[in-house]
């Protein structure tokens, strides 16, 4: 009797089926390639850009701070409490908290009258009126304070490097000075208004 031959369709299947367990022998003995050395990268990356931000972050700091003023020692020196109770809100920002005013809101960047601008913390005379000039900025600007009046100081906050001008006395931050101002000086003291008191010069004998 002669043994019958397997049908073509049955030694395909068996070659294909032979062909998957190869396959999946093959890939068990192959190390996994799974998503872990993604998972790795992606965490080492974040490590690196948290660690490079936290280094950016204590240099700009450094960059910014200025230890002139705060190691100075005044002769007029008061609690944040206190002067926060003695200023309006408006001068304490400024005086105390290194704030701005907004351009053009304060009534001394129009004051013509003869007169002296103080601090508005101290009231140390800080400007003759004759040092004053009209700037176009919308701060009240002088070329030139009074003898040993003001201070000054290196200012980085805006990581751009100015010179901040501070009350001698009180320390009181008054604002900057610019080297784009009139003769005689060439300088441009551009003041905030809240952190100055004027007073106009006595009227002389009639």
């Amino acid at each position: 009797m002669i043994p019958k031959k397997p049908a073509p369709d049955l030694i395909r299947g068996g070659n294909r089926f032979s062909e998957k367990i190869m396959l999946k022998e093959k890939a068990m003995d192959e190390p996994s390639a799974g998503p872990k050395p993604d998972l790795i990268e992606k965490m080492s990356r974040r490590v690196w850009l948290l660690g490079g931000g936290a280094i950016a972050m204590v240099t700009a700091l450094w960059w910014m701070q200025d230890d002139s003023v705060r190691a100075a020692s005044f002769e007029i020196t008061k609690a944040d409490d206190e002067w926060r109770r003695l200023l309006k809100p408006a001068a304490y920002k400024v005086l105390r908290q290194h704030g701005t005013e907004r351009p053009f809101t304060s009534p001394l960047d129009r004051e013509k009258r003869k007169g002296t601008f103080a601090c508005a913390g101290c009231e140390l005379p800080l400007f003759g009126s004759e040092t004053k000039f009209e700037s176009g900025t919308g701060w009240p600007s002088f070329y030139q304070p009074l003898p040993n009046a003001v201070a000054t100081s290196g200012d980085r906050a805006l990581l751009i490097p100015r010179t901040e001008v501070h009350c001698r006395r009180c320390g009181g931050h008054l604002g900057h000075v610019f080297s784009d101002g009139p003769p005689p000086t060439g300088l441009r003291y551009c003041m905030n208004g809240v952190a100055l008191a004027f007073t106009p010069a006595a009227a002389g004998p009639a």
